[in-house]
């Protein structure tokens, strides 16, 4: 499939990467050393329209496509990978979910502080007890008269705790079905409603700048009404979302690989040993030229992922897609950031150099919004294998 990108996206890279140099660029190492969430950097993202990039004019975007928002989040995350899934989490997981599934009441009350930047919604799927088998949720919501009644937990959530954050879309089992299956449904829950408890901020090792939080419900109360979508369909919901959210995270990687091109670019040609900068060894030069492969395939892969969402292919094609980008540009990251750390040696080890901030920002793009097993699964089963 021939694929580049046009020049209106060319552009845009441009507009989103002088503004990533400009505004991210001189902050993040304090950000990360700080784990300071930076409210003013995400409310500028707002102001530039990076919330609302798929997003309609109705509600305060640009109506673009989703490859822009990949371009938009490779760039941000180029610079600093913490802000890139505060970018990516806003729109995939917290305007998507109401903009696709919302009814127009839902999408008037919520999207446009979500759209704008002034605010931000999480996207409550992973529990203690569940994380790739999304389906054993336990959190229950009882439907008691006009009000939602819920109960359970949540964790590793994105967005969740902010200052700005109005509400977090979460799953729950609302019932069983008559196959004896859990009816997972989803609900929005309004930040500060009573009984919804926003736990303390996790000590992670990387993304140190991203605001992630385990949240607790205790006979936590939400009117009927902010059920997203139909009852019971909250599962194939959450499925749809992650398809989407897939490509958008192998964006995030292709913008650590090719951050870590680029400095171990510049690093091989600075630094002088045995009186020849490094780089004009084939040693150092050989694993220079292994991060390019890397960066040019993860985003062939990604923007090929991206235009066929775009263009309406068929959804099990876009998924096997979203798929392969997602396994090869997160793993490859994991590999770039170890080969850029080596490639700077001793210095590499050390926090001012932003290639150690990469090294520990990389290893959760294996796991986050699927890890990797559950991408070989999904592509052997796109293949027809019956794999279990």
């Amino acid at each position: 499939m021939p694929f580049e990108l046009s020049a209106e996206h060319e552009d845009f890279r441009k507009v989103v990467r002088d503004f990533a140099e400009g505004e991210i660029a001189p902050h993040a190492e304090r950000w990360d050393a700080e784990h300071h969430f930076p409210l003013g950097a995400v409310q500028a993202m707002g102001a530039l329209g990076l919330f609302g990039l798929t997003a309609p004019e109705t509600y305060g975007g640009s109506g673009g496509d989703l490859t822009s928002l990949c371009v938009a989040i490779e760039e941000i995350g180029r610079i600093d990978q913490s802000m890139g899934i505060t970018l990516e989490a806003a729109v995939g997981l917290g305007i998507n979910p109401i903009l696709t599934y919302g009814t127009d009441e839902q999408k008037d009350a919520w999207l446009p502080d979500l759209v704008s930047g002034r605010a931000l919604a999480g996207f409550g799927l992973t529990e203690p007890g569940s994380g790739s088998d999304a389906g054993a949720t336990a959190t229950r919501a009882v439907l008691d008269g006009d009000e939602w009644v819920i109960d359970g937990s949540k964790q590793f959530i994105t967005n969740s705790g902010t200052d700005i954050t109005s509400c977090v879309t979460i799953t729950a089992r609302t019932g069983d079905g008559a196959d004896g299956r859990p009816e997972i449904s989803t609900i929005i829950v309004p930040s500060g409603t009573p009984g919804f408890t926003v736990e303390p901020a996790y000590n992670k090792l990387g993304w140190h700048a991203s605001d992630t939080h385990p949240l607790t419900f205790s006979g936590c109360r939400v009117p009927a009404d902010h059920l997203l979508g139909k009852r019971g369909e909250g599962f194939a919901q959450f499925l749809a979302t992650l398809d989407d959210g897939r490509i958008a995270i192998a964006a995030l990687a292709v913008g650590c690989i090719q951050a870590m091109v680029d400095a171990s670019t510049a690093y091989a040609k600075e630094r002088m040993a045995f009186g020849v900068p490094i780089g004009s060894k084939q040693g150092v030069a050989f694993q220079v030229a292994d991060l390019e492969v890397m960066a040019s395939s993860a985003r062939l892969l990604t923007y090929k992922a991206a235009a066929m969402r775009d263009a309406g292919r068929p959804r099990d094609a876009v998924k096997q897609a979203a798929a392969v980008a997602k396994l090869y540009a997160t793993e490859s990251a994991v590999t770039a950031t170890r080969i850029a750390t080596q490639v700077h040696g001793g210095y590499g080890f050390m926090e001012e150099y932003p290639v150690a901030r990469f090294y520990r920002d990389a290893k959760i793009l294996e796991i986050g919004e699927g890890t990797s097993e559950i991408q070989r699964l999904l592509i052997a089963r796109g293949l027809g294998l019956p794999v279990e």
